[in-house]
């Protein structure tokens, strides 16, 4: 039998027209995957009205196009299912989220915040080491790139940990209050030990976009939820 032409319509435009509409409407219910079901009964009605006696249509070629016709349909209720999940997972981490706004966080940066005077006392950081350490140092710099204050913070585990400043100088007086940032150095047993800096805040927002959900950490700035390192 021949497919060539389907009411003058070519019978690969109308498998391209199905195509082009599932994958058009990814995201769509029902009336797309009904339309397509419509595109294709039309081409295999016409193809059983049009076919030639002496070489009637093949059951091979009648079992193939209902298997892709039922193709495009799963392709297309599976793709609206996993959308579903898709909002569903988005609600519930803007739930969780939620529930950080006021809550301390620790987030990647060097940046540390010495509050004014009779406000709070000194400033709390992190640091996240590649593994243990038995040595670790912290050396806090100005505005200007020099030392305020080094800091022995001995040995610390792997992973993440919270470290804090008194607000003093190396010569014991009282810092001036404004940001400040950290750098660390830390050995197990004389070798090197990766350790990288992260800084404190306090989360003042949530903010529900295309990429995600994000925490808006105050003056630190805008962060993914995965970048949250640990909550206090």
């Amino acid at each position: 039998m021949s497919t060539s032409n389907v009411n003058g319509t070519p019978a690969s435009a109308i498998f391209s027209a199905i195509n082009a509409q599932n994958t058009a409407g990814a995201t769509s219910t029902a009336p797309a995957t009904s339309s397509a079901q419509d595109l294709f009964l039309k081409l295999l009605t016409t193809q059983l009205q049009n076919q030639d006696p002496t070489n009637p249509l093949d059951n091979a070629q009648m079992t193939s196009q209902l298997a892709q016709i039922s193709t495009v349909d799963g392709i297309t209720q599976l793709n609206t299912t996993l959308q579903g999940l898709v909002s569903n997972a988005n609600a519930s981490q803007s739930l969780q989220a939620a529930a950080l706004v006021g809550q301390s966080v620790m987030v990647p940066g060097n940046g540390l915040s010495l509050p004014q005077a009779g406000v709070a006392t000194g400033a709390i950081g992190g640091i996240t080491l590649s593994g243990p350490a038995d040595t670790v140092t912290a050396t806090i710099s100005d505005a200007s790139g020099a030392t305020v204050r080094t800091l022995q913070l001995g040995a610390m585990p792997a992973g993440n940990s919270a470290f804090s400043w008194d607000g003093n100088t190396a010569n014991g007086s009282p810092a001036a209050a404004g940001a400040y940032t950290v750098s660390f150095s830390a050995t197990q047993g004389g070798a090197a030990v990766t350790a990288t800096a992260q800084q404190v805040g306090v989360v003042s927002s949530v903010i529900n976009s295309s990429q995600g959900v994000s925490l808006n950490v105050g003056s630190l700035g805008t962060f993914q939820m995965s970048a949250v390192t640990q909550i206090f």
